[in-house]
């Protein structure tokens, strides 16, 4: 028990020498401004910070702010989509890879589909009709986008855009289902 009390009265004289050092030193502060050197180290860090962190935080808010919506906000067009055989129309799919949109002939530039005019087999003419079919549907679906790849036309004149739907390309999507082929810059054979 000496032990233990010789303990405790050196702790309690340790306390009590700590607490008269630290009153001198410690005074309440006045009310009012803060002091040149509070204001000098707090401008110091502040600055630092800024100069440090500044570059990249300017850049993240600007991503914020310029962030692009999501792919599906993007898509602001529509129209009805009907059939059209021959010769030029407003709204309507000509086969599997073109259609006609606002009166401007568009080529789905992504694919490659089987052809419905001069098809060169049984074969090509009934996958081709599937692959019209199909991509009226997908253009009477929603709302979609057209966006402009490498080429702003084709040597027929059409123009060349991928067709999406909350960023997803409907191409792809005939590509996926075995009625068009990845467009590879060349013509293959469907027979």
């Amino acid at each position: 028990m000496g032990k233990r009390s010789g303990k405790a009265r050196g702790e309690r004289i340790w306390l009590a020498e700590a607490g008269r050092a630290g009153r001198g030193r410690l005074r309440p502060r006045k009310r009012g401004y803060p002091s040149v050197a509070v204001l000098v180290v707090g401008g110091v860090l502040v600055g630092a910070a800024l100069g440090w962190f500044g570059p990249d935080l300017l850049q993240r808010v600007q991503q914020h702010w310029h962030e692009p919506a999501s792919p599906a906000s993007r898509d602001s067009l529509s129209a009805q989509f009907g059939f059209c055989h021959v010769g030029g129309g407003v709204n309507c799919v000509v086969d599997g890879d073109t259609f006609w949109f606002h009166g401007e002939k568009v080529r789905v530039m992504d694919i490659d589909a089987p052809e419905t005019h001069g098809p060169r087999c049984a074969e090509e003419a009934a996958l081709g009709a599937r692959a019209t079919q199909r991509l009226q549907q997908l253009m009477n679906a929603g709302p979609f986008s057209l966006e402009s790849g490498d080429r702003e036309t084709d040597r027929y004149g059409r123009t060349l855009r991928v067709v999406t739907r909350g960023g997803q390309s409907i191409g792809e999507m005939l590509v996926a289902e075995g009625l068009a082929r990845e467009w590879d810059g060349a013509r293959h054979p469907w027979c």
